[in-house]
């Protein structure tokens, strides 16, 4: 089943582009990534997706259902951890929290207090006296207290100390196994590749690969550093497949994509005294497909 489905999902604010044309599928129980820098067009799929903002075109799905018309009960069953969280400065963080639980038909009291201890998040305090990490955790719990079954984060880790982002991940892959399908944004491409399974790189707001993370790091990829007792011109690495090429004097690196033959034999032109070819990381690979798409 698909938990989430788009199809050509356009928002334009006047004439200004938010996202184009842009089609997902997220399968139920997959940890998916969606990734892009800031001003990709990662909100705006999320907010039209939580039918906060309603899109020029194109549809939209969540449990199979339309958001839009079916917004409301579909809303029901969502976590939503928003990039910024913004409170009633003057309300006790458990007072808002149940205030939030109070919108669902359960009780959701031990699964306050038992997320609350998992992020180390005190309850009797006020929400103006918290600083900007203690807010998010306050988010993180909220959106966690009625065990939704989608769980949508918006660059969730802003403001988490290293070991508090650790925390935070340990429970979502944790809500995960329970059964809950997450739908990850971010800009840290570090993040998403510890956590997702598939993942879709948008782009001015447009989706350019959707792949999942295994093949994006394994399909031909990779990342070669050369050495040579002569000074490198950038002519010699001008070959279909290459991109990202760094030269400082005699030594080169570059990502390939393509088959490792080809590259070897075009290298056996220059006389080398040392190379190394490894797998590049995730971000690496991300900047390949905002260079190719140029």
């Amino acid at each position: 089943m698909h938990v989430i489905e788009t199809d050509k999902l356009t928002k334009y604010y006047g004439k200004s582009r938010g996202i184009e044309d842009v089609s997902l599928k997220v399968e139920e129980g997959e940890i998916f990534g969606f990734i892009g820098p800031n001003g990709a067009g990662k909100s705006t799929t999320i907010r039209t997706l939580l039918s906060l903002i309603y899109p020029t075109s194109g549809s939209a799905k969540i449990f199979g259902r339309d958001c839009i018309q079916d917004g409301a009960d579909i809303r029901k069953n969502i976590g939503y951890l928003p990039s910024e969280v913004f409170y009633y400065d003057n309300m006790k963080v458990i007072d808002l929290l149940k205030y939030s639980a109070s919108f669902y038909d359960k009780d959701c009291t031990n699964r306050i207090y038992e997320l609350a201890e998992i992020m180390d998040l005190d309850l009797k305090k006020k929400i103006d006296d918290l600083s900007f990490g203690n807010k998010k955790k306050v988010g993180i719990v909220q959106g966690l207290l009625h065990e939704p079954k989608l769980i949508i984060l918006d660059e969730p880790t802003g403001g988490l100390d290293p070991l508090m982002q650790q925390k935070f991940f340990d429970l979502i892959r944790e809500e995960n196994k329970k059964g809950s399908t997450i739908f990850f944004s971010s800009h840290i491409l570090d993040e998403v590749q510890k956590m997702c399974d598939r993942v879709s790189i948008i782009k001015e707001g447009k989706i350019i690969k959707t792949e999942s993370i295994e093949s994006l790091r394994q399909n031909n990829y990779k990342k070669f550093r050369v050495e040579s007792n002569n000074v490198l011109s950038k002519n010699i690495f001008d070959f279909n497949g290459i991109t990202d090429i760094k030269l400082n004097d005699n030594i080169a690196t570059f990502i390939y994509n393509g088959d490792i033959n080809n590259i070897i034999n075009k290298l056996g032109e220059i006389k080398l005294t040392n190379l190394l070819v490894e797998e590049p990381t995730l971000e690496e690979i991300f900047m390949y497909y905002y260079q190719k798409e140029v």
